[in-house]
């Protein structure tokens, strides 16, 4: 069963990862392109891709808080859940007797 569990963390941790990599080329799409960006084809796909991350992440924050922020605040969540199944994966690992890198 061990097996399994650390294939689903690592899993679970490699989607937060590449979500979090998405964001960070759309910020940076963002800050190249401008106001040409609603014409940019890598930009749209982009958004595409990170769509479901920005509508959950705009369905737990409150609503006082601007949409603008709303990736930024995505971006910082994706980050601590990877570091959080890091840690959850080496305990794991360590319960287990197990030496994962």
């Amino acid at each position: 069963m061990t097996g399994i569990e650390l294939q689903a963390l690592s899993a679970l941790r490699a989607l937060a990862e590449i979500a979090g990599m998405f964001l960070l080329a759309q910020g940076a799409l963002y800050l190249l392109i401008g106001g040409r960006r609603e014409q940019n084809f890598v930009y749209q796909l982009f958004r595409i891709i990170t769509r479901p991350v920005i509508s959950a992440t705009r369905f737990m924050t409150p609503k006082a808080i601007a949409d603008r922020y709303i990736a930024f605040i995505a971006f910082f969540l994706l980050f601590w859940l990877w570091i959080l199944l890091a840690y959850i994966r080496q305990v794991v690992c360590e319960l287990n007797g197990l030496v994962c890198g």
